[in-house]
């Protein structure tokens, strides 16, 4: 592990989860739909996060929790809609979750349901990290958390919302319009409006509360899935068994390479270099990272993003120094990468970043 010079902390040498692209982009598929019908048109920005309408398209696109959150970030800018994350989750069908959404479909209880989703739930395109428990008078619980703390308020108050909104949403397709949870929690302070959410949820509607939560009664999470099918549940369970496992292999690769990257920085290995230190051919590797739906020219880019990212925190750097740690050739190089990245300049970006809560000394 390299040591900066002189005073200040140790230089930043691992990555973060937010910079392999892993999840399914439903909800910006989503976003995209919702902000058009209100006249913004997302598309450019996605362009910008380099995911074209091409892109989009495709079953086997991956973005990253990066990717994600900017794009959200800006869209509730430009829409101006506080409460975005509502409409995009009351948007979705379980038709776009694809097999797994099958899956739930054929399952037997809306509980049991509920749970496989939980499971296999990197398969959904979920930005935020679910389970399930029980609580008061054994009713059914189903929590949500945020894989990044730190995240911009605005952007988990959409991926909170978006996620309860989906799951009412979506058991009310599956089990009768009539379904609603007993109460619904969010750890958040109370918006200015409050009736939207009790017209959404049917339900009280708690703010500032311990955690994130759904509480769903008994009786109604007993309730039988209409399309239920033990057969089609358990071969479709196989698939995704199998896709799961395939996954993991792929997170592992990611993570190899991006962990490679950095600590090699400001060098960046050849894609030669990491074909033989994985004792493998370039066309094979190629290939492994095609199934991920990446490059390593992007991966490597998204570790260099977040480097500079890091280092624009330390006040004590100048726009040199960080191009230096970086691997950029020059500053003008720096400047060109952080405008494609972030729209603005390096010297806008560190304002930015060193104002937002978390980040003040």
């Amino acid at each position: 592990m390299s040591v900066a010079s002189g005073p200040g902390p140790a230089e930043p040498q691992g990555t973060s989860r937010s910079t392999s692209a892993t999840i399914q982009p439903n909800i910006l598929r989503y976003l995209v739909t919702v902000a058009d019908e209100r006249g913004v048109d997302l598309r450019p920005l996605l362009s910008q996060v380099g995911l074209d309408e091409t892109l989009m398209r495709s079953a086997a696109l991956r973005v990253s929790y990066r990717q994600g959150s900017a794009v959200i970030r800006r869209a509730l800018e430009l829409t101006g809609d506080a409460h975005l994350g509502l409409k995009v989750g009351a948007a979705q069908h379980l038709t776009a979750w694809g097999l797994l959404g099958f899956a739930l479909l054929a399952d037997d209880t809306l509980r049991h349901a509920i749970e496989t989703g939980v499971k296999y739930q990197n398969f959904s395109g979920a930005m935020t990290v679910w389970s399930t428990g029980v609580g008061e008078d054994g009713a059914f619980v189903l929590h949500a958390d945020l894989p990044d703390p730190a995240i911009d308020p605005g952007v988990a108050a959409f991926l909170i919302e978006e996620g309860f909104a989906s799951v009412v949403t979506l058991s009310r397709l599956a089990v009768g319009p009539a379904f609603a949870p007993r109460a619904v929690e969010f750890s958040g302070p109370a918006p200015r409006r409050s009736d939207l959410y009790r017209t959404l949820f049917g339900c009280p509607v708690r703010f500032g509360a311990p955690a994130d939560r759904i509480v769903i009664d008994p009786a109604w999470a007993r309730a039988r899935m209409p399309g239920r099918d033990p057969v089609t549940y358990a071969s479709t369970l196989e698939t995704l068994d199998a896709q799961l496992a395939s996954r993991h292999d792929q997170q592992d690769l990611l993570e190899v390479l991006e962990v490679s990257v950095a600590q090699s920085l400001p060098m960046i290995p050849s894609f030669g270099e990491q074909a033989r230190r994985h004792a493998t051919s370039e066309r094979t590797l190629r290939r492994r990272l095609a199934d991920c739906g990446t490059t390593y020219e992007a991966l490597a880019e998204g570790v260099r993003r977040e480097r500079v990212e890091q280092l624009l925190l330390r006040p004590e750097l100048t726009l040199r120094d960080i191009a230096r740690r970086a691997g950029f050739s020059d500053e003008r190089a720096l400047r060109r990468a952080v405008r494609r990245w972030h729209g603005t300049s390096p010297v806008e970006l560190r304002e930015r970043m060193l104002q937002e809560p978390g980040h003040m000394e």
